[in-house]
């Protein structure tokens, strides 16, 4: 039994990991005198995200419908991929005439996680049809539309992403027969793929297959490379006694959870479960911290064992290998987690792309992860705003100042909750929808 509720507990606390706006204000640290979201620890928030008591309520069922994509008609799918045939994607629509808006969900995220479906019904209960679609990162966009098959390089996945998206748009005339009416384009992102949103803003400019109107970016990182490293160090630097402790650590920490589930009789159905065992059990920064990086790793790890087989890398599976529906996947599983992100960009992720780029450096291709690339760019738009907090937690020194100097008056930055732990807080939600919806016609 004590077994089983770690388990439960385990997987609950993961996924609140993986959780992972934008209005014309100051860029104050205060943008709204309301703004009363509880943690002012970055980790608590990161991991918490936001109390019921703190969000607006919405209707749990929503009018909307799942879809399946073919990209590439010729891509081969391996065998132990044969759930990701297709790309899956899900719409939201009003039975009206509305603006319809593209969601990109985070690092190793889906369409459907929790976060991507809190995001679709704000959107939603605001008037818009929402198209969501998962990262890049994300196992089954991996297999079935990155042309490269590679993630990490912002700007082929963004062109990968702009791909799906005027795909998802047709299909979506052919299958509905015209009954979803779109007034005009919006784009949001958080995490990595708030910054996508702003590549995919860029390159629609040149392409002009949606003309954006608006685009928000939540919580993004300023420099990929420079945010999936200190992830990386989160994992790395807080577990006493390194990876290999690494069992002993995780127990510890949820045998906690797991005696607060017998004596409490709490349901895990319940969105403040995590909330309320917390409060009465509260977990050390520094053990947060490590539970972050965890997940991460996680996410990390799909995506690096996924891009491996498709590519044929034999980075972690050898090449002479064929993965069956059968196969046992938890060596590569180990392997995985102790490969940290700088060992993929070092020994898979680097050379792959210099070898197909002549004269192409480890700085260029990490300044290249940067929204700094596109600095004059994010400055001269009006139409890209941002919102973060001062807090958060995976971006480095200078990240503040670069969003208020770019984003001036386009910029909301809280005071805190750390990464998107307030993206659901009430203030939060009305500064998204109010950015989206000025000179709106």
């Amino acid at each position: 039994m004590k077994n089983t509720m770690q388990y439960f507990i385990t997987v609950l606390f993961l996924v609140s990991l993986v959780i992972p706006i934008n209005g014309y204000c100051s860029t104050s640290i205060t943008p709204d005198e309301n703004y009363d979201y509880p943690f002012v620890n970055p980790y608590e928030a990161t991991v918490l995200g936001t109390p019921s008591l703190y969000k607006k309520a919405f209707p749990d069922k929503i009018r909307k419908k799942e879809f399946e994509l073919i990209i590439f008609n010729d891509r081969t799918i391996p065998k132990v991929f044969w759930y990701h045939d297709k790309l899956q994607y899900s719409l939201a629509w009003h039975k009206k005439k509305a603006p319809l808006i593209f969601t990109i969900a985070g690092t190793g995220s889906g369409y459907n996680s929790l976060t991507m479906t809190s995001l679709q019904k704000i959107f939603f209960n605001a008037g818009f049809h929402v198209i969501s679609l998962s990262s890049p990162t994300y196992p089954n966009f991996i297999v079935t539309a990155s042309e490269t098959m590679v993630p990490g390089y912002i700007e082929q996945d963004s062109a990968d992403l702009y791909r799906v998206m005027q795909k998802a748009w047709q299909q979506i005339n052919e299958k509905m027969k015209g009954k979803v009416e779109v007034s005009d384009f919006y784009l949001a992102g958080y995490s990595l793929g708030a910054a996508q949103s702003a590549f995919v803003a860029k390159l629609d400019d040149t392409e002009k297959k949606f003309n954006f109107r608006k685009v928000l970016m939540i919580n993004p990182p300023l420099n990929l490379f420079n945010s999936v490293s200190i992830l990386d160090e989160m994992l790395d630097e807080n577990i006493p006694g390194g990876l290999s402790n690494f069992n002993s650590f995780f127990n510890s920490i949820f045998d906690q959870f797991a005696d607060y589930y017998k004596k409490n009789k709490i349901t895990l159905s319940d969105p403040d479960c995590l909330y309320e065992m917390y409060k009465d059990n509260p977990v050390k920064e520094t053990d947060l911290a490590a539970l972050i990086g965890v997940a991460f790793r996680i996410s990390s790890g799909n995506m690096i064992f996924t891009s491996d087989v498709m590519t044929q890398s034999s980075y972690i599976v050898p090449g002479n290998k064929q993965l069956t529906p059968f196969t046992s996947l938890t060596d590569y599983g180990i392997v995985t987690f102790h490969t940290s992100f700088t060992d993929y960009f070092e020994e898979y992720f680097y050379p792959y792309f210099k070898a197909r780029t002549p004269g192409l450096t480890r700085e260029i291709l990490k300044s290249r992860t940067s929204l700094e690339s596109i600095e004059s760019y994010l400055k001269d738009t009006t139409k890209i705003g941002v919102i973060t907090n001062n807090d958060d937690i995976i971006l480095e020194s200078g990240a503040i100042d670069f969003f208020k100097k770019v984003f001036r008056e386009r910029a909301f930055i809280y005071p805190n909750g750390g990464h998107c732990g307030n993206m659901e807080h009430i203030v939060n939600v009305a500064n998204m929808i109010d950015f989206l919806k000025q000179n709106r016609p």
